[in-house]
């Protein structure tokens, strides 16, 4: 609580010194009056102007933040996405439609977005590619699940039984839920544990975070639907009409 206090106030602190920058660089340009008293009366008489010049200011900080995620997108290319040291990937290899979702186990986001996804699997995997990318960014029980989860792309008939049972779990995923889950799910567990040791399975989260890195995702759940970014949780009944969209 005390650090998203932190980070509002210094929100705030940083709109309220672009505010101010932006009116005196409007000064300075001759398009209001230059001297201090003559600068807080225009505004006093003008309150939604520094509003405005706020919201322009965010309006083309986005468009540059978007412009550039496109153009890294682009760099990477799409079969970055579908790298199976990364991704576990099924559907049609020459599917029309696309659906990447970088996710962590313990994201309340991912949790709430499984729905709307799982019908979608449900309804498109014969005609939709697929692929999940574990990002594990929420700490060392994080870590576990996606050791375990890349683990079980050993046994592949598995997975995704796996993966949607785990990610529909309510707690923490720890490493007894885990195993857990795992058995529930008739995962062979001797065979799990052995491949979570594997030294491969540090390389691909590692391949996995900088990709992410590259591409300028920092969340979860990141969606990249038919080639575009979509972060953020998925609300019912969404995820037809985006994928409904052009492919980028």
């Amino acid at each position: 609580m005390a650090s998203q206090w932190k980070m509002t106030a210094l929100g705030a602190l940083g709109g309220a010194t672009i505010a101010v920058a932006i009116v005196f660089g409007a000064a300075l340009g001759g398009w209001m009056p230059v001297s201090g008293p003559q600068i807080h009366a225009y505004l006093m008489d003008h309150p939604g102007l520094v509003v405005d010049m706020m919201a322009k200011a965010q309006a083309e900080q986005d468009a540059e933040t978007a412009r550039a995620q496109k153009e890294a997108l682009a760099s990477a290319g799409q079969k970055a996405f579908f790298d199976p040291r990364i991704a576990f990937v099924t559907g049609p290899a020459n599917a029309k439609r696309t659906l990447v979702e970088f996710f962590d186990y313990n994201c309340p986001y991912c949790r709430a977005s499984l729905p709307e996804l799982k019908r979608y699997y449900d309804a498109h995997k014969m005609d939709t590619r697929f692929a999940f990318i574990e990002f594990p960014i929420k700490g060392k029980d994080s870590i576990v699940a996606a050791r375990a989860s890349l683990a079980a792309r050993k046994q592949p008939d598995k997975f995704l039984a796996f993966h949607f049972a785990l990610m529909s779990r309510e707690e923490l995923i720890t490493e007894p839920v885990v195993w857990e889950v795992a058995a529930k799910v008739g995962l062979d567990l001797p065979k799990l544990k052995a491949d979570m040791a594997d030294k491969a399975i540090d390389k691909s989260i590692k391949i996995a975070k900088d990709l992410a890195h590259r591409v300028q995702i920092d969340g979860t759940p990141t969606f990249l639907i038919n080639g575009k970014l979509r972060p953020g949780m998925l609300n019912d009944g969404e995820l037809k009409e985006l994928m409904q969209a052009k492919a980028a």
